[in-house]
């Protein structure tokens, strides 16, 4: 199985507790960030019919099993679950880059709307289609993990 769409990010400082462990809250913030990289490199946004795609989140779901840390660099990797005919689920893993240690996976259900009149609507089929095809291997580093030489190899 190809790797799915991963984004890289840096936990920083005000996301963190007194302890410097990551708020619970900012997991919520993180697949937010994914889900958001990840539909934005799947599709040309400006080439989809009626000025683009929109959607809000209908349901977000966080099952957490260990803490990031202050300036950990996380792997969160995203696939779409399930495509409705107005809504989909994306489907989120969080991992520690350095280490591999899984901390959380998260579950963000979102319903296509008019990005003007924010109307409920069926996604757009270019949209569809990025979906069910995802962004295999592909990923975006806010983190400054890889180099371009090294992002051959992942």
């Amino acid at each position: 199985m190809n790797q799915p769409f991963r984004y890289y990010m840096q936990v920083r400082y005000g996301e963190c507790d007194a302890q410097k462990v990551v708020f619970n809250a900012r997991y919520g913030d993180y697949t937010d960030l994914a889900a958001t990289e990840f539909l934005h490199h799947i599709c040309d946004q400006e080439q989809l019919p009626g000025g683009g795609f929109d959607y809000q989140v209908v349901k977000l779901t966080i099952e957490w099993k260990a803490a990031a840390r202050y300036r950990d660099q996380l792997e969160i990797s995203v696939h779409a679950s399930h495509i409705g005919n107005t809504s989909f689920t994306l489907a989120m893993d969080m991992l520690n880059a350095r280490t591999g240690q899984f901390l959380a996976r998260g579950e963000m259900i979102g319903v296509a709307v008019h990005p003007e009149t924010v109307e409920k609507m069926p996604i757009p089929d270019a949209m569809r289609e990025a979906l069910q095809h995802g962004s295999p291997g592909e990923f975006i580093d806010h983190a400054g993990l890889y180099t371009a030489r090294q992002a051959v190899d992942i």
